[in-house]
């Protein structure tokens, strides 16, 4: 690699992402020189389907369907990883850490899965591996958390990590829209990943949620072992009932830990948030941050997450960090990294919170109690009751709001509800998030 004239950067997938950041690449080159004393050129690009009409103008010759092809060239410097999915991208990952390329990805998917094995092998081959662009879109919160706030502990961060399902949630809100006509204005808008369970099931936030955990306790925390829910069964109703109590329903990720045992709480899931937080009042396609540190206190980050350009831009942010290393004209500090004896993650009895019910049951004398004596059973107690005949086949909707509790119990609680005579249908459950609150 020549740094005093150029740094060649190729391209793996080309799709929304890769194209906006060839875009920005060629359309910001002059300023780009300016900052970092070299040319970034984007040089090649590998596609599945090289006759497939792209809004990017390219030269054919750059484009290829072997992105293998792209890590083995000895001409390319660094590389994009944006294909998304796993194990490819890992084994093209690998492959170029072997090669003595740094690497810069956009794929939340293959860090949470994979993330430990691959820093320890970018570390072992000396190069970079850069993920900013994995979390929250146009938000810097990667270089907040491993950077400007290092000096802080954090007992608490959460928020909006999806732009797709805040967008839905805001305009079935604003406009009583229906999930599924929201849903297909999304869809028109490329806003939706091509899997759509990963936005619509929460677990592309989740994705996220344990990057963020990681990064601020040093500990890969288990998919598999947090709560992740999505927004498919949040309806109108729910959305108004949610405004009476003083909150807005949003898809929020968080992460708790406390100090006095070391253990961590995750989970991605629709919680009742206050409508005084900023996150309840950050709408649409915005992703939100609330970080609480033991130095600053809170620090709320707010911008666009879902769309070509704040990821392509965060993108071009991590291939300028990398160069700048490259050159010698910056570091970051290492990841931290903590054993099991120094940080756990939390038990279900330990995660504590307030939760609300929508119930739809038989409409007939004794229901309520029986309802009541069932959660009782669970040890959860009730604070508010709402009751709405329903005008159909004798039944209501019954909207309950909990005292304090804990994870295990509600669980426990759902279950009895389940098999209660007279309850029709699944219990429908939310969070009622407090950021002074009770989750370990």
């Amino acid at each position: 690699m020549n740094q005093g004239e150029s740094i060649r950067v190729g391209i793996l997938g080309f799709g929304t992402v890769g194209q906006g950041a060839w875009k920005h690449l060629v359309e910001n080159a002059g300023s780009l020189r300016k900052i970092l004393g070299v040319e970034l050129v984007p040089a090649r690009a590998s596609v599945r389907d090289l006759s497939k009409e792209r809004k990017v103008s390219v030269d054919p010759e750059v484009l290829t369907t072997d992105s293998l092809s792209i890590v083995d060239d000895p001409e390319i410097d660094l590389v994009c990883e944006l294909i998304g999915g796993i194990e490819e991208a890992r084994e093209l990952t690998l492959r170029a850490f072997g090669n003595g390329k740094s690497v810069v990805t956009a794929n939340k998917a293959l860090i949470c899965e994979h993330g430990e094995e691959l820093f320890s092998a970018a570390e072992e081959a000396g190069v970079r591996y850069a993920f900013e662009a994995s979390v929250a879109g146009g938000i810097p919160i990667i270089k907040v958390l491993r950077e400007s706030l290092v000096a802080n502990e954090f007992p608490l961060i959460y928020g909006i990590l999806n732009g797709t399902s805040n967008y839905i949630l805001t305009r079935m809100e604003n406009e009583g829209a229906s999930f599924q006509e929201v849903l297909s204005d999304a869809r028109d808008l490329g806003y939706v990943e091509a899997d759509e369970s990963l936005d619509l099931d929460g677990v592309d936030a989740a994705h996220k949620a344990v990057i963020l955990a990681y990064l601020a306790h040093g500990m890969w925390i288990n998919l598999d072992e947090i709560t992740v829910e999505g927004i498919r069964k949040i309806s109108n109703d729910d959305l108004l009932e949610a405004r009476k109590l003083g909150c807005k329903i949003k898809l929020i990720g968080v992460i708790r830990r406390n100090f006095e045992n070391n253990h961590v709480s995750a989970g991605v899931y629709p919680a009742l948030v206050p409508v005084g937080e900023i996150i309840a009042r950050t709408n649409g396609v915005y992703n939100g941050v609330s970080l609480t540190g033991t130095v600053v206190g809170t620090v709320v980050l707010t911008g666009r997450g879902a769309g070509q350009d704040p990821t392509a831009g965060s993108v071009i942010s991590d291939i300028v960090d990398v160069v700048k290393a490259m050159k010698g004209m910056t570091s970051l500090p290492k990841l931290m990294h903590v054993t099991p004896d120094e940080c756990k993650a939390a038990t279900s009895s330990e995660v504590r919170g307030r939760f609300y019910l929508r119930l739809h049951v038989d409409d007939r004398p004794g229901q309520l109690a029986k309802i009541a004596e069932c959660l009782a059973d669970s040890e959860v107690s009730l604070a508010t009751v709402s009751q709405t005949p329903k005008g159909e086949d004798s039944s209501a909707s019954i909207i309950l709001t909990t005292h304090e509790t804990n994870e295990h119990s509600i669980e426990l609680a759902i279950q009895s509800l389940e098999n209660l005579p007279g309850v029709k249908e699944s219990p429908v459950l939310f969070r009622m998030f407090d950021p002074n609150g009770f989750e370990a």
